[in-house]
């Protein structure tokens, strides 16, 4: 979102668009990465309606914040319908319950043992993949997958302290 003190609207080139997105189902070990690299960015953002149209349920880090918000942006602006309803648990709302000195994933990760983000040489990653460098696309995708695979712990663990988690018996077979 800008703010008119800062970046006024008319000054914008391009406005900013969901670059990659990366995703895995809760115990299955591939993890999905997709990129306007990869495919074009109505493939791409085609795949992460369908994952979240067939999801129950989504779990995010700031996710309501940020990610819902330009998702759903995208969704609009390639004339998709909304997707189902989905639950969203945002881990981020459920860290704000804790002391932690920082909120961030990467802090939350290493706090609960679960390794830490991957290094990456900040915003130029970002502006090397819009520009189509190969070695900075391989870099985001390690980047993202790393992302998952942290986030999925922390919610393994933090999965207690969720306010209003669904009942997952809902949502699984007896066996």
């Amino acid at each position: 979102t800008l703010r008119a003190d800062y970046v006024p609207a008319e000054h914008v080139v391009t406005p900013g668009y969901t670059l990659c997105w990366a995703a895995r189902w809760q115990g299955q070990k591939q993890i999905m990465f997709d990129s306007v690299h990869q495919s074009s960015a109505k493939a791409m953002t085609k795949r992460v309606h369908g994952l979240l149209n067939e999801a129950d349920a989504v779990v995010t880090y700031n996710g309501k914040r940020y990610d819902d918000g330009v998702l759903r942006k995208d969704f609009l602006l390639q004339r998709f319908n909304p997707p189902a309803p989905y639950h969203q648990i945002d881990l981020y709302q459920t860290a704000k319950q804790f002391n932690f000195i920082s909120r961030k994933l990467n802090f939350i990760a290493k706090q609960l043992d679960l390794g830490e983000k991957v290094k990456h040489r900040g915003m130029d990653l970002w502006t090397d993949c819009m520009a189509g460098k190969d070695a900075a696309w391989k870099e985001m995708e390690k980047y993202n997958k790393q992302d998952v695979v942290l986030l999925e712990g922390a919610y393994d663990i933090l999965r207690p302290w969720i306010k209003g988690h669904p009942n997952v018996a809902l949502y699984t077979e007896d066996t």
